[in-house]
């Protein structure tokens, strides 16, 4: 069990098995590394918080919520950072951002996730 603080949630406890491991950290955190994934009440929404800074939380979804068609493929390298051996074990998530009041999704550059292992990273989508 690992315990760190929050800006927004206060003080977490998370089984480490649940840390997700950027090695690349994402794009204007190059630093931060570790994330824990939360529910966000009663939606398809999550948090993305990060474990080693406070005041970092993204809000993530799955892409086909807000667009049923979205696919990307998965390059060899992308696959072979993410040690991805079996294609159920991907998960795709998208950071979500308010600008001007639009709500905005990163479609390019999706969060592509090894469920399995908890490894992830910030991928450049070549989107079908």
């Amino acid at each position: 069990m690992i315990s760190f603080n929050t800006s927004r949630f206060g003080s977490l406890q998370v089984e480490e098995d649940k840390i997700i491991y950027f090695s690349n950290g994402l794009l204007g955190f190059p630093e931060i590394k570790r994330y824990v994934l939360m529910d966000y009440k009663d939606t398809p929404l999550k948090w993305l918080q990060a474990v080693d800074d406070p005041d970092v939380a993204f809000i993530v979804v799955e892409p086909k919520t807000i667009l049923s068609d979205y696919s990307i493929e998965i390059d060899a390298a992308t696959r072979q950072c993410l040690q991805l051996e079996n294609d159920e074990d991907l998960a795709v998530l998208v950071i979500i951002r308010v600008e001007d009041g639009k709500v905005i999704a990163n479609l390019n550059g999706p969060l592509a996730i090894n469920s399995k292992l908890m490894i992830g990273m910030q991928a450049v989508s070549n989107r079908n």
